[in-house]
């Protein structure tokens, strides 16, 4: 939100407060409080009628730094909140003549006793960021609504990414954010999932701990600054340091929260129905059984929405006319060594048993009067599953329960973004903050009841509205995108943008979700999507079985379907990283190579894990522009070698795609083609890329089942030896 016209003025309507003294310090073993009234204080007369602000620091983790701005301390502070942790580290607090500081790890804030309100961020000694005078404001409108501000320094060249799942300009600067979670599809500058943190190619990194919206001017109000703004008496966020983004992603997700671990089968080809077409159980079997005639791998088939009958989602009941025999189909599924994903959402239908079920036993949110919140959009007279309330959380996991006994084996836990905010929560949570935070209860919910009833690692969702925490369940996809180049290109910045914002794991629907994609576009789309950390064939009004397209996209989801199955071991390698560190699988180039400023700007292209750099073709003709970091580069595919840093062209046929090792890679490669959940150890074979002949390097192969084996693996000539030493 901005709140001034120019520089120098407010807009009409807007009263702004700003710290321009320091009455007081006050130090404890564990933080600072800074007491700072909003006028000169030169005798004792001017402390009257006087507005004060306080501004207290404190450290949750070492190397993070939380900021509390406070107006009126009366406020509410009411439910929901981010889940965060607290490590209580050890923390240096000092003050004297001219500063108080506060010191985590590394990171040190030093707020000037004298002069202008100046706050610096230092971190190993460099300076990160700032907030200067007229950065910290308490705003006040004609309406009576009250906000507060902080505004921080952006040095010279430096970026700001994440903010969530954004499919505009993949670096930040220059535009203003609504953190608001909303149903707006790949092609405008709404988002499915918003998360109120930034990173920063500088050394650090900012979470503004509120669920609700959070505006975000990124030197867009102030060119120099990023400034964050809430609604109400009070702001929290947090400074992170790294240095390098990796480590801010590391500290980010160990306050927040890190990946889950999911099932190997998760990682193969995931197929579905399509939306609106028509299907019953023979279309699915049609389906299936054309994969298998053609040799191509199929993991995981998914029944979207018409699954039930319509008027009733969600009702969890299958059509018995298309399908009379739920149980036995889901049975011959697993027969043909398939899992099965349903596709749910958390509103219930007027139509729905279950509405009137949960009216009478109050699980569905309420107006003020007592009555149900209803609306038509979506489905007719859809009331909504309040999961504030446990005992309605234990009755929606019930009806899920059912499902998983009929043998479906994973969720796909669809919209969650529009949430009504004139409404009433079963445990009084503020309606503005849990417009975003319902996402988060929603799929908990899920996730948690699958983890419970087939076990932890065996849990999986394909969901498409998260915030803050969301990355803890996995997995994610974009939402629905056109079946253009264009949406493909946005797609992968909405990818790029919501790994910036600490999610390991995202999907993508294969040849866009709206429309029917052409046949060059289709089978680009097909090799972005099994170079993806989850990869799924799904479209609107039209089927997504590859021979309804072309023949020769047969051909080409059978290689990269193949290759993505032999790549099992070093994915899983990846993903490992990502539970122990918050690191994503698909990275922004500039989280891999943060000194190379040619990396700084891309969002065409991405790191797979830290070893294969993917640059999707993105037009048609199959002309190819991309970059390579500096080094010996080699083709994963041809072995061709091509030098960095630099930008190449080549021409690339819909059978290749520009999938580049990096200089010095040991690179461990799977004996199974057809499934992702083999023994990944088994008969691994190891490839050598731009490594001096002598060198020796471990390389651990992690398994399905948790354990992993340790490689040393020596380069020589004409190939490697691999030794087990653990």
């Amino acid at each position: 939100m901005k709140f001034t016209d120019g520089y120098w003025m407010y807009r009409k309507g807007l009263a702004a407060l700003h710290p321009r003294d320091i009455s007081d310090v006050v130090a404890t073993d564990s933080g600072l409080e800074i007491y700072a009234p909003t006028q000169r204080i030169n005798a004792r007369g001017d402390a009257l009628n006087c507005p004060q602000l306080t501004v207290s620091f404190s450290s949750p983790l070492e190397g993070v730094i939380g900021v509390t701005i406070e107006h009126f301390q009366g406020a509410l502070d009411p439910n929901p909140r981010f889940e965060l942790q607290d490590a209580h580290p050890a923390v240096n607090v000092a003050v004297n003549e001219t500063h108080a500081t506060l010191t985590s790890g590394a990171l040190t804030a030093s707020v000037s006793l004298s002069g202008d309100w100046t706050v610096d961020f230092t971190g190993d000694g460099k300076l990160l960021t700032s907030s200067v005078p007229r950065s910290v404001g308490f705003i006040t409108d004609d309406a009576g609504r009250a906000f507060v501000h902080e505004q921080l320094t952006l040095g010279v060249g430096t970026n700001v990414y994440g903010l969530g799942e954004r499919f505009g300009a993949f670096v930040k600067n220059g535009q203003s954010v609504d953190v608001w979670n909303e149903d707006g599809g790949t092609s405008s500058d709404l988002a499915y999932k918003n998360v109120p943190f930034f990173l920063t190619n500088s050394g650090y990194g900012v979470f503004v701990n509120h669920p609700e919206r959070v505006s975000f001017e990124i030197g867009s109000e102030v060119v120099s600054r990023a400034q964050f703004s809430v609604e109400g008496q009070k702001l929290q966020y947090f400074v992170i340091y790294g240095p390098s983004p990796k480590e801010i992603l590391r500290r980010y997700t160990e306050l927040t929260g890190r990946p889950s671990r999911i099932p190997a089968w998760s990682y193969g080809l995931w197929l579905s129905t399509s939306f609106t077409t028509d299907y019953d159980e023979d279309t699915v079997m049609s389906f299936i059984d054309g994969m298998a005639e053609r040799n191509l791998p199929l993991s995981v088939f998914h029944f979207d929405c018409h699954w039930m009958r319509a008027f009733h989602w969600s009702d969890f009941v299958w059509d018995p006319a298309t399908f009379p025999d739920p149980e036995g189909m889901l049975r011959r599924l697993h027969e043909r060594g398939l899992k099965v994903c349903v596709w749910i959402n958390p509103y219930i239908a007027q139509r729905s048993h279950l509405f009137r079920e949960g009216r009478e036993l109050g699980y569905l949110v309420q107006r003020a009067d007592g009555s149900v919140w209803q609306w038509d959009l979506w489905q007719a007279g859809m009331a909504l599953v309040d999961f504030t309330n446990p005992d309605a959380v234990l009755w929606y996991q019930d009806k899920l329960r059912t499902l998983l006994g009929q043998g479906v084996d994973s969720f796909k836990t669809d919209f969650g973004e529009r949430i009504p905010t004139d409404v009433v929560w079963h445990d009084g949570s503020n309606p503005q903050r849990m417009h975003n935070y319902y996402t988060q209860l929603y799929n908990e919910a899920v996730f948690q009841l699958l983890e419970k009833e087939l076990g932890v690692g065996e849990a999986v969702l394909f969901a498409r509205s998260a915030t803050t925490g969301g990355q803890k369940l996995p997995v994610h996809w974009g939402g629905d995108c056109e079946s253009t180049f264009a949406a493909m290109s946005e797609s992968l910045r909405g990818g790029l943008s919501l790994a910036s914002s600490g999610f390991a794991f995202w999907s993508h629907d294969i040849g866009g979700f709206e429309g029917t994609p052409e046949p060059e576009m289709f089978k680009r789309w097909i090799a972005f999507g099994l170079l993806s950390s989850h990869s799924r064939l799904h479209g609107s009004n039209s089927y997504r079985v590859p021979w309804l397209v072309d023949e020769e996209s047969v051909d080409v989801l059978r290689h990269f379907t193949e290759l993505k199955m032999h790549l099992m071991p070093y994915l899983a390698g990846a993903a490992e990283e990502a539970y122990s560190s918050g690191t994503p699988v698909m990275r922004p180039m500039f989280l891999e190579f943060p000194a190379d400023q040619g990396c700084a700007h891309l969002d065409r292209q991405y790191m797979l894990g830290s070893s294969l750099l993917v640059a999707p073709v993105l037009e048609a003709g199959g002309e190819h522009s991309f970059y390579l970091p500096e080094g010996t580069w080699t083709h994963l595919e041809s072995g061709d070698t091509l030098e960095g840093p630099r930008w190449h062209s080549r021409s690339f046929s819909v059978m290749e795609a520009p999938v580049f090792v990096r200089p010095g890679t040991i690179l461990p490669l799977g004996s199974v083609s057809n499934r992702p959940d083999y023994d990944w150890a088994a008969n691994v074979e190891f490839s050598a890329f731009a490594v001096e002949e002598g060198h020796r390097s471990r390389v651990e192969v992690p398994s399905p089942d948790g354990s992993s084996t340790t490689y040393e693996v020596t380069a020589a000539e004409g190939g490697v030896s691999a030794v087990v030493v653990r």
